[in-house]
């Protein structure tokens, strides 16, 4: 596969050096690091929110901060989570002295470096936690929550932590929002193609001419039933029988719907996903609030799509409805 990049080892770092001068009015560096921040953070007095882990899946998380989004971003290299000295400065830098809040997928790497540097944090008296997003269902039984995958719900769960966060909400009410809203939100993708990595252009899985693979992980990981190839119908309601099932949803309940591309998934192909999750979810009394299409969290070149469902309440919702401006996401 080719790619427009210099040399591998520089990717990470040409990658941030180029969105810094794009956004240079919004966005700072902090240091030498593969950190950046909104320019008004820290505010004091507010919950700092600091989001991060590997590149590769641009815009996610690298694009997602600014007005009611997040703070500080730590960016990893390639599928890989950022290291501790890192997300520490990344905490420091969010630091209001309201508290801190960690948000990321909950990947192994990404626990362990996040999690060491939280302690570094609180060892030097920083007020902070973490809240860690899980909704790929494919991952673990509904039993084993606590291990799925984080996925793309992530702009979504980011955009509500921003915006409550930036009106004032304390610490603790931060934290109990976060989490209902991540229990509320349940996500599942099918992949047509792999990916390559742009270090070494070999990909990260295979997938047999003519078939399609539900349930693949951002980064290859084993899927849960690989089929003949399907129509755009027949895999709408593939992926969404399983998701209302999984949290259940119900007849009355009021979602955002989100159809996130992959990266090499065409718009024409995600507005006709778009369409039936429409119909479906309306035989299924389940209302759509918002629907949102385009590129969240992507794989490189992985060709497929995932569909997000997130189940509204009012506070949810009072949070979601306010307007957002980042590089990689924009509500008005």
């Amino acid at each position: 596969m080719k790619k427009l990049i210099n040399r591998p080892e520089n990717i990470v770092n040409e990658l941030i050096e180029g969105f810094l001068l794009v956004n240079k009015n919004s966005i700072k560096r902090i240091g030498n690091l593969n950190v950046v921040a909104r320019k008004e953070a820290p505010v004091m007095g507010q919950v700092g929110i600091v989001i991060g882990g590997g590149a590769g899946h641009e815009p996610v998380f690298l694009e997602y901060i600014g007005k009611n989004m997040a703070d500080v971003e730590v960016h990893g290299n390639i599928f890989t989570a950022p290291n501790p000295k890192s997300i520490l400065e990344a905490i420091k830098a969010a630091d209001g002295k309201a508290g801190v809040i960690l948000l990321y997928n909950n990947y192994a790497g990404d626990v362990l470096n996040f999690g060491v540097a939280q302690e570094q944090a609180r060892s030097e008296g920083i007020i902070i936690d973490t809240i860690i997003i899980n909704d790929e269902i494919s991952s673990a039984p509904k039993q084993f929550m606590e291990d799925r995958r984080g996925t793309t719900s992530d702009h979504i769960i980011i955009k509500i932590a921003g915006a409550a966060a930036q009106s004032g909400l304390d610490f603790e009410s931060l934290k109990t929002l976060l989490k209902k809203a991540i229990y509320n939100s349940r996500s599942l993708g099918v992949s047509l193609s792999a990916c390559t990595l742009p270090e070494t252009s070999l990909a990260t899985f295979t997938i047999e001419e003519g078939k399609i693979e539900f349930g693949m992980g951002l980064h290859g990981e084993a899927g849960i039933k690989k089929v003949d190839m399907m129509d755009a119908d027949n895999t709408a309601i593939t992926i969404l029988e399983m998701l209302i099932k999984d949290l259940p949803f119900s007849s009355g309940d009021e979602v955002v719907a989100v159809v996130n591309g992959y990266g090499s998934t065409t718009r024409m192909e995600m507005f006709i996903v778009a369409r039936k999750i429409h119909s479906f979810l309306n035989e299924k009394g389940i209302k759509i609030y918002s629907t949102e299409v385009g590129e969240f969290c992507t794989s490189q070149e992985m060709a497929g799509i995932s569909i997000t469902l997130v189940k509204l309440d009012e506070e949810i919702k009072k949070y979601y409805d306010m307007s957002a401006d980042s590089p990689g996401y924009k509500k008005f």
